[in-house]
């Protein structure tokens, strides 16, 4: 007999509508959603981040997000740990756990059971690396790591994350085996999960970017630029900094570069962004694709998500 828990994840690029999708399928099937969105943990960072609305969340309850401070740092790893104890409580209750998000790292790291040894730090190397990454820029760190853990390298290469490059060499340096081999063991211990994967994409790429394009603007007139003052104002952590939606505004701010440019910078990079999103989720066959820009309404596409539900809960 099949122990594992069932549960459900949206995932997609940005702008894609998983939010509206993840709310139905727990309005639908009695669950509660567990967010998968590393910036939408701060507080403070609602607009930037397209954090759900009250109205928007239909009166679902949303774990694991708006409960960190922006000064504050979060891992991979402290995630699978939140999100691990938010599915046995959702499930002791009867409930079912819905997974919603875009940072893939996040959702294959919970549903394949990935172990991280964080008590295994080296707090004064991974400073050293920051500076390093300051002073000689991303591709300097990739090309350290690339000497002893290609494999790693190219799949970082992608998305060009500082923070997991860096965790990346300092856990060869610390630990003597390189983080691609710690993932491949740790695989090794069967999930406790059995998911249905719904994935969110459209057809015709330039209808997400259109989609993008609006948001931003909608972004735009609903105070983005407040909320970027603020953030700019304050401090942030190694994790925060990154978000999508204030960085591009900064040289605004700073009376470098006209507020039209800034805009369009946003809209070019939240683009890059979507597109990296798509081919870091295009890699799990598993995920059932869904198509906006294919079906007639929203109602539809709902239809489609809830007879592939309907099936991976019936026999999954």
């Amino acid at each position: 007999m099949n122990n594992k828990i069932k549960l459900i994840t949206v995932v997609g690029p940005t702008a894609s509508g998983k939010t509206r999708l993840g709310v139905e399928l727990a309005k639908r099937y009695g669950g509660e959603v567990i967010s998968a969105d590393s910036m939408q943990i701060y507080k403070g960072m609602q607009i930037a981040t397209a954090k759900p609305t009250v109205e928007e969340m239909q009166g679902i309850p949303h774990h694991l997000m708006d409960f960190l401070e922006p000064n504050q740092t979060y891992s991979v790893a402290m995630f699978v740990d939140d999100a691990k104890k938010c599915i046995e409580d959702i499930s002791s209750r009867g409930k079912i756990p819905v997974i919603v998000g875009g940072t893939g790292l996040y959702v294959d790291s919970l549903l394949n059971n990935i172990s991280f040894h964080e008590s295994q730090r080296d707090t004064e190397l991974s400073e050293k690396l920051r500076e390093l990454y300051y002073t000689e820029g991303v591709d300097y760190l990739l090309d350290m790591l690339r000497k002893f853990d290609g494999e790693s390298a190219e799949r970082l290469e992608t998305e060009k994350n500082p923070k997991r490059i860096i965790r990346a060499i300092e856990f060869y340096k610390t630990t003597g085996i390189t983080i691609t081999e710690q993932n491949k063991n740790s695989k090794n211990e069967e999930s406790p999960y059995s998911a249905i994967k719904l994935g969110l994409n459209f057809e015709d790429r330039q209808k997400l970017y259109d989609r993008i394009n609006k948001r931003v603007d909608l972004m735009v007139e609903a105070g983005l630029i407040l909320e970027a003052k603020r953030v700019f104002n304050s401090e942030l952590s190694f994790t925060s900094v990154k978000a999508i939606g204030y960085k591009e505004l900064f040289p605004y701010l700073k009376g470098e570069l006209p507020l039209e440019e800034c805009i369009e910078k946003l809209k070019q990079e939240t683009r890059r962004y979507a597109k990296r999103q798509i081919t870091w989720f295009k890699r799990d066959k598993e995920i059932n694709w869904l198509y906006p820009d294919k079906a007639d309404s929203l109602e539809q596409l709902f239809e489609q998500a809830v007879q592939i539900t309907d099936k991976g809960l019936t026999y999954g």
